[in-house]
């Protein structure tokens, strides 16, 4: 990827963040579906050396910082780092300990074996290259270290609409407003994630939704993500298609 599309790109994420956080500066980005999976899953943070990648306005970090992790995040915008460092000098999300720095998840600015947690949500999907990032984020990775993953899922009824708008000339990923988007199913997740030095230990899905009218937001089935259980068996077929791996040892 040349120099020129990098910038090129990570200024169109400075002014897509700040268009969102513009439009919404009280909400608190950490309260999405995506992340209340991963707490649901997470190990004690506390004294753990996290770092989340593409860690967005920062709400996340700063909570699990409140919770006494010793917490790092990334991101390739310069606009959604500053919300981030802007919250974090108020004290309004506890943040203190977050040391933020403008990255690119290709090629993260740690040693190797740095952190015992590695949290990635909603991020994948937006990556040129998301292989090589996984393998950034095994390398930064301690042996037996933990990541936690989460990115869209097409291997369910909004797939099916996905590919009726792209037979119809339209846009219909999640992502659509954002600079760059991909399309996965879970089954692809999961490959690239073993081809990158991770071992899966769990697998979840949150939000089950089906595009009923084009035009019209889908029609999102709550009972199914409220029950644990019934959640976890139709996971391949959830929105939000959650991954927990452990780092393997480099051969």
């Amino acid at each position: 990827m040349s120099s020129s599309v990098k910038r090129d790109l990570r200024d169109q994420y400075s002014e897509w963040h700040q268009r969102v956080f513009d439009a919404s500066q009280e909400h608190p980005d950490e309260k999405t579906p995506w992340y209340d999976l991963v707490q649901q899953y997470l190990v004690p943070v506390e004294g753990q050396r996290v770092l989340e990648v593409s860690c967005g306005r920062g709400g996340f970090s700063c909570l699990l910082a409140a919770r006494g992790a010793v917490m790092f995040g990334t991101d390739f915008s310069e606009a959604a780092l500053n919300i981030a460092r802007s919250r974090t000098a108020a004290g309004n999300r506890n943040g203190s300990g977050v040391r933020l720095v403008q990255a690119d998840a290709h090629n993260l600015p740690y040693a190797n074996e740095s952190f015992d947690i590695i949290i990635s949500c909603e991020t994948i999907e937006h990556l040129l290259d998301p292989l090589a990032a996984l393998k950034e984020m095994a390398r930064v990775c301690r042996f037996g270290g933990l990541l936690y993953l989460t990115t869209p899922n097409y291997f369910n009824a909004m797939g099916l609409y996905f590919l009726y708008a792209r037979l119809r000339g339209r846009r219909a990923t999640p992502g659509a407003d954002q600079p760059f988007d991909r399309v996965f199913l879970f089954t692809q997740v999961r490959h690239m994630l073993a081809r990158a030095g991770w071992e899966i230990s769990h697998s979840d899905g949150t939000v089950h939704q089906f595009p009923i009218m084009p035009g019209h937001n889908p029609v999102a089935m709550r009972s199914l993500d409220s029950n644990r259980t019934i959640r976890r068996f139709l996971s391949p077929f959830a929105f939000h298609y959650f991954l927990m791996a452990k780092r393997k040892k480099f051969r």
